[in-house]
């Protein structure tokens, strides 16, 4: 716990302005609004599900949304000569392109309807849902840092680390109490557990838990190109791309803590949200703040990454619990 406080009074000595922040606020309520009302993407943009324009959307879609609010930050803290960064440009514009073009693809659903000739395609369906991101994601993310990056990152913090475990520990035991408040929810069971039951166990021949586990371990890797997007390749990978000022200015950071990271990556991180229930989006907003300033200050976000399954998998378990009783 002293580590989480250290690390955020430190962050907002650095990156706290009043008129930010409540800019932010204003950029965020904007967006969930305009989102909860239209239903920007299930409605539109996934209309155009198994077409070209999907994944182009997606990249128009959650660049702008990071870009906007990078320019709040970048204005209010007058690091302006972050938009001169040629780093910045290439660095950013493969991490939306890699996001968009994973978040908009749909070759899973022919992967699915080839395997065994369709005849467990909904069980498939779910389960390459989650782990096509293996080459829609993390392999252009890998090969960009690879051949083009090659900072000393660890690929963006997937070095484990014992560093701040204690403090995620502490915040899942404070998650355990509000999921199982939450899981008495209409809406959560609307929503949750993420598993279906497909009989697909029935054509294999073996018992449904042994199905529900691999969706489960498929649904759990899903989490990972996540925290690698997020936390990895947006906060510690962009971080020593502007920890410098420009040489106009005189002034240069040594570290690789920049705090400008964080915020534009908190806003975005909400944006892949929409369509969840809103409290989710709502506590995404605060969750990704926490796990940003730590993965900033820590390198790594194995913290991260065992908190986001370990909430997971508890919501698909207590779902499965009120199924069970009721």
């Amino acid at each position: 716990m002293k580590q989480l406080i250290r690390d955020l009074r430190a962050h907002l000595r650095a990156d706290f302005r009043p008129d930010l922040y409540v800019a932010t606020a204003l950029l965020l309520t904007g967006l969930i609004t305009l989102n909860y009302t239209l239903d920007l993407e299930d409605t539109y943009i996934d209309s155009y599900r198994g077409g070209w324009q999907r994944p182009v959307l997606y990249i128009l879609f959650y660049a702008s949304i990071y870009y906007m609010a990078m320019g709040l930050w970048t204005y209010f803290h007058q690091r302006l000569d972050i938009w001169r960064n040629p780093r910045f440009w290439l660095h950013t514009g493969v991490g939306w392109a890699a996001y968009g073009f994973y978040a908009g693809f749909y070759g899973y659903n022919e992967w699915s309807n080839q395997l065994l000739n369709g005849q467990i395609y909904l069980f498939a369906f779910y389960c390459l849902s989650n782990l096509h991101s293996i080459l829609t994601l993390v392999l252009p993310l890998f090969l960009y840092y690879v051949f083009i990056d090659r900072e000393p990152s660890y690929f963006y913090g997937l070095k484990p680390k014992r560093e701040g475990l204690e403090v995620y520990a502490l915040l899942m035991a404070i998650m355990v109490p509000i999921i199982a408040v939450a899981s008495f929810q209409s809406s959560f069971l609307d929503f949750y557990p993420t598993y279906k039951d497909t009989t697909a166990n029935e054509y294999l021949g073996v018992p449904e838990w042994v199905t529900a586990l691999i969706y489960e371990l498929a649904y759990g890797w899903d989490f990972v190109p996540t925290e690698l997007m997020f936390r990895g390749f947006l906060i510690i990978g962009l971080s020593p791309i502007l920890q410098q000022r420009s040489a106009n200015s005189g002034q240069m950071r040594t570290d690789k803590t920049w705090p400008g990271v964080v915020l534009p990556m908190v806003v975005a991180y909400a944006s892949i949200h929409f369509g969840k229930p809103l409290g989710e989006t709502i506590s995404s907003i605060f969750g990704g703040y926490l796990l940003g300033v730590l993965a900033l200050y820590t390198r790594s976000i194995w913290g991260g990454l065992l908190i986001h399954l370990s909430i997971a998998w508890l919501m698909d378990g207590a779902a499965f619990l009120q199924q069970w009783f009721n």
